[in-house]
């Protein structure tokens, strides 16, 4: 097999398994009845600049960044919230992704729940626009 072949192979697992990991790990259904409950509390880990477009009803507003950064946002919202299930979206579900299993590790019950289109759609309420 020669290599240009066998890199065009990579790449292709490669984007398949990127879509794979950012999928959604709760059902629209799931999502409403845990927040409508009070166990959980949803995410949205897109940068600030990201935010002005709309953003998820009810939404803590935490940068993925400060998260794999200096926790200057992030460090009172986990201890507030270290009881409850944290449901990440972010533009797309890659980042969400990252997020939630970044804080699986640190012993944190985190899901993804997908992009800010795919919560829109499923008839979450979206603010336009939110700083």
């Amino acid at each position: 097999m020669n290599l240009p072949v066998l890199f065009l192979i990579l790449a292709g697992a490669f984007v398949a398994w990127t879509f794979w990991r950012a999928r959604p790990e709760i059902l629209p259904e799931a999502l409403h009845a845990a927040l409508k409950a009070g166990t959980a509390v949803l995410v949205d880990v897109r940068e600030p600049a990201e935010w002005t477009a709309g953003t998820a009803k009810q939404a803590a507003l935490l940068p993925l960044s400060d998260l794999r950064g200096p926790r200057s946002q992030w460090r009172t919202f986990l201890e507030k919230n270290r009881d409850k299930e944290l449901l990440l979206y972010c533009q797309s579900g890659a980042r969400s992704a990252v997020a939630s299993a970044l804080l699986r590790r640190e012993g944190f019950t985190a899901r993804n729940a997908g992009s800010l289109a795919s919560l829109d759609r499923a008839g979450w309420p979206v603010c336009r626009p939110r700083t």
